[in-house]
């Protein structure tokens, strides 16, 4: 389970069921935000698809702005704890590693397409926190890049441009092949992407 770092200290569940309940709430306002966008969405309709009480939706959250800022957050972290398996596991080059990264994000995206809606959305209604979901992604993307170019895997110095181009690729085609093509070969897709980083980037040409 990934924690809510969102959430005041004091409104932190103490509870294994408490902990529960505010999965459930996280995992209604996904939907329901995914669905009917947040200014169309109610706390009563969240509390109604989590099936909880009212009551229990202000021991965690103070409103619905606290809530949507909390569920960006925790979507954040779900493609972190996503991706990090894949990455763990992976023996080969960076450059290699960028593209399992893209892989698992592809299946992330197929199962759970509610976050580009919810992404979006949160540049106008919690701004500061869309900034750090890019921002952090971009920034854990440079950190593997200047780890490889240290080994001498790449054959040119990384660079932040270089990061958020990787990063802003791995979106388009998380919406392209996630969401709008829920056939699409995923390994293909992550593949092809990954040819263009050898090309560019590898120092093994």
């Amino acid at each position: 389970m990934t924690p809510t770092h969102a959430q005041p200290l004091d409104r932190a569940p103490r509870t294994e069921r408490g902990r529960r309940t505010q999965r459930a709430i996280l995992d209604a306002a996904a939907a329901e935000f995914g669905e009917k966008g947040f200014h169309d969405s109610s706390i009563v309709s969240i509390t109604i698809r989590a099936g909880v009480a009212l009551g229990s939706f202000y021991t965690y959250f103070e409103s619905k702005e606290a809530l949507f800022k909390a569920l960006v957050a925790d979507m954040s972290g779900r493609v972190r704890a996503h991706v990090a398996p894949a990455l763990s596991h992976h023996k080969g080059s960076a450059i290699d590693g960028e593209g399992v990264a893209l892989r698992a994000f592809l299946s992330f995206a197929r199962e759970h397409k509610e976050i580009y809606r919810i992404i979006d959305e949160a540049e106008f209604v919690a701004p500061e926190d869309w900034r750090a979901h890019y921002s952090s992604t971009a920034a854990r993307i440079l950190e593997r890049l200047h780890s490889a170019y240290a080994k001498g895997e790449l054959r040119v110095r990384p660079q932040e441009a270089h990061a958020w181009a990787i990063m802003g690729m791995n979106v388009f085609l998380g919406l392209r092949f996630g969401v709008m093509d829920e056939t699409a070969d995923l390994d293909a897709v992550a593949a092809a992407a990954n040819g263009l980083l050898h090309s560019g980037l590898s120092n093994d040409n």
